[in-house]
């Protein structure tokens, strides 16, 4: 039996991600020892009650005490918070990573507290489902999907090399960019489409022409994929709208100004401007099957991944 990347590694917060990392942890044999840290008493039972850890504790701080590897999975606006709590507990030469979905905010709340000597490489694995919780975690999340980072310079090439293994070893593929570029890629293929989302779905919602019941018994004309997206934790994507603010106003603006398009084209019957629109956005979906980021069946592959493996 090879032995563990890491003798103690240390998950502060155990949701979706969490949970996910302890599951393929335990399969792949990448520590010696999972100890979780969460807030609340409730969801840190029942993490105990399905086994995903060897210590648990409500004290980030004493979770964190003689770790190799600390990923921290908590919603972005809670980072700093949280790396103030830990910072006195970690040791010397420890790996300090997160998977916030923004990154200068995560950075500029983080970095102060960090020691010298710890080695704080921010990352952000591209993956998930509307689900949340240590129950919605599985093994194979991480399958195939991108884990990028946004390294500070002078970072250690090798704690950098060890963290990329890690992940590799979880199943993802590795990439690093700066943190802007990365706030700003993440604004157009992640936060803009679920803030488009939850403004589609609260529309609906709100309409009184249409009864909610029609909403429901029709939704599967197309209504029914935005439900996933808009039923995404509202915690974690409120704080993402208030630290990627910048960037999601700017794709917020040029989302505006094409629907403005695409307005008149409908208004002034242009059917050649939206035939040419709708073939240019269909390739983008082929190309996005190529890449092997999705499948080709219907309904965006999720009948396929409905019941994934709870390793």
């Amino acid at each position: 039996m090879t032995s563990p990347m890491f003798e103690k590694i240390a998950l502060v917060g155990i949701g979706l991600i969490g949970s996910s990392l302890a599951r393929v942890i335990r399969r792949e044999g990448l520590a010696g020892r999972v100890a979780i840290s969460t807030r609340s008493a409730a969801t840190l039972k029942r993490t105990e009650e399905l086994g995903l850890g060897d210590s648990y504790t409500t004290d980030a701080k004493e979770a964190v005490r003689d770790a190799d590897l600390i990923i921290v999975s908590v919603p972005v606006g809670s980072s700093g918070a949280v790396a103030g709590e830990i910072a006195p507990a970690l040791k010397k030469g420890a790996i300090l990573t997160d998977v916030g979905s923004t990154k200068a905010s995560v950075i500029a709340q983080m970095q102060p507290h960090v020691p010298d000597g710890v080695h704080f490489i921010p990352g952000h694995p591209l993956a998930g489902t509307e689900k949340s919780g240590p129950d919605a975690g599985f093994a194979d999340l991480f399958d195939n999907r991108w884990c990028i980072f946004t390294p500070l310079p002078g970072t250690d090439p090798d704690a950098l090399e060890r963290l990329s293994e890690f992940w590799r070893r979880c199943g993802a593929n590795i990439d690093t960019m700066d943190p802007q570029h990365h706030d700003m890629t993440l604004a157009i293929v992640s936060h803009l489409p679920h803030i488009i989302a939850y403004n589609i779905v609260g529309t609906a919602d709100d309409l009184e022409s249409v009864t909610k019941t029609e909403v429901i018994k029709y939704s599967a004309s197309g209504f029914r994929d935005f439900t996933r997206l808009a039923a995404s934790d509202p915690t974690m994507w409120r704080d993402v709208c208030l630290h990627n603010k910048d960037a999601i106003l700017e794709m917020l603006a040029r989302f505006s100004e094409d629907l403005a398009f695409l307005q008149r084209a409908i208004r002034w019957g242009d059917g050649d401007k939206l035939f040419d629109l709708f073939t240019r956005t269909r390739a983008v979906r082929r190309s996005i099957i190529e890449a092997g980021q999705d499948i080709d069946v219907p309904d965006f592959g999720r009948q396929a991944v409905e019941h994934p493996s709870k390793n």
